[in-house]
C-alpha cells in the first residue's frame, strides 16, 4: 500500500487508512473496492475505516530522508499519491487521523503530496489551521470529475480554496467534459478511460475536446490511458489481434498515445490557480 506504484502520474502511494463509500457514477467499478474484497483488509461502504499501522506510517519519513538522492537522480521532487484506497476528506474518518496525516505532511517538506478527493465540499473544514492563504508548499489538491456534471458541481472549489497546485482527475472518463473560459482553471488535468470488468467506453472526441481546452487555457494535460483498446483510435480495428494492439500502443491500459504521441505533462512551477 505504500511503495512504488504503476500509476503513471505519481511515484508512490500512501494510505493513512483504508475504506470508502461510493458517492457518484465514477465509483461504480471502483478498483479500491475490488482490492478490499480480495484482501479482506476493510469492508467497503458505510463501515468503519481502518487505520494503517504505525510502522507503515514511517515510510514517508524514509522517503523524506532520501529526497536529495531522488532529486539528484530524477531532477525533480518525489510525488506521493494519498490516498489510493480511501479519501482524505471522508467525513467517516476519525478527525484525529487527519490531524496526524497533516503532521506527517509537514514533517516531509521535500515530498509533493497529491491529495485527490471526490468530496471537495469537505476540504475547507478539514484543512489544518495553518493552511494559510496559499496552502502548504508540498501539497497538490485535486478532485475527480468523471463527466461534465461532476466537474460543474465541484469546480468552484478551485477558486475558493487556496492550493499551490490544483488538479482535476477526469478518470474514469464516462462522459464528455469541457472547460469554459469562465470556469476556474486547474493547473493540471489527468485524463483516462475506465479499464477492467464492466468498463464503460470513452470516446476519442472527448479526449480531443478537453485537450484543446487545456491548450487554450494553459492547463498541463496528462493523458493516462484509453482504458480499453476498443476506445483507442490507433488500435480500435476489430481485425487487430491483442498482440498487435499492444505492440502498436504499449502505454497504459488500452494504450496511452494520442495521435501517435504521449501527452503527459506536469504543472510547471507552483502558480496559483484562478
Amino acid at each position: 500500500m505504500a511503495d512504488l506504484t504503476k500509476i503513471e502520474w505519481t511515484d508512490r502511494t500512501f494510505n493513512p487508512w483504508t475504506g470508502c463509500t461510493k458517492i457518484s457514477p465514477g465509483c461504480d467499478n471502483c478498483y479500491a473496492e475490488g482490492w478490499s474484497k480480495r484482501s479482506g483488509h476493510v469492508k467497503w461502504g458505510n463501515n468503519p475505516r481502518k487505520r494503517t499501522t504505525d510502522a507503515y506510517w514511517k515510510a514517508p519519513l524514509a522517503w523524506q530522508s532520501q529526497a536529495q538522492a531522488f532529486m539528484r537522480e530524477h531532477g525533480r521532487r518525489q510525488r506521493v499519491f494519498c490516498a489510493s484506497l480511501a479519501d482524505v476528506f471522508d467525513n467517516q474518518v476519525d478527525p484525529q487521523w487527519r490531524v496526524d496525516l497533516f503532521r506527517l505532511i509537514r514533517a516531509t517538506p521535500d515530498l509533493d503530496w497529491q491529495l485527490l478527493t471526490k468530496r471537495p465540499q469537505q476540504i475547507s473544514k478539514m484543512l489544518p489551521e495553518d493552511w494559510g492563504s496559499e496552502g502548504y508548499a508540498n501539497v497538490w489538491l485535486g478532485f475527480t470529475a468523471e463527466d461534465q456534471m461532476r466537474f460543474d458541481q465541484r469546480k468552484a472549489f478551485i477558486r475558493s480554496i487556496p492550493a499551490k497546485v490544483w488538479f482535476v482527475s477526469y478518470e474514469p472518463a464516462i462522459g464528455s467534459l469541457r472547460i469554459a473560459s469562465s470556469d476556474p482553471k486547474p493547473n493540471w488535468l489527468i485524463i483516462g478511460g475506465e479499464s477492467g470488468g464492466g468498463a464503460r467506453p470513452m470516446e476519442a472526441k472527448w479526449v480531443d475536446d478537453v485537450l484543446a481546452d487545456c491548450e487554450a487555457f494553459g492547463i498541463a494535460p496528462f493523458f493516462k490511458q484509453w482504458g480499453n483498446y476498443a476506445n483507442n483510435p490507433l488500435t480500435g480495428s476489430p481485425s487487430m489481434s491483442r498482440s498487435e494492439q499492444k505492440q502498436t500502443d504499449p502505454f497504459g491500459k488500452g494504450g496511452g498515445l494520442v495521435d501517435g504521441a504521449l501527452v503527459r505533462d506536469f504543472p510547471l512551477g507552483l502558480r496559483k490557480s484562478g
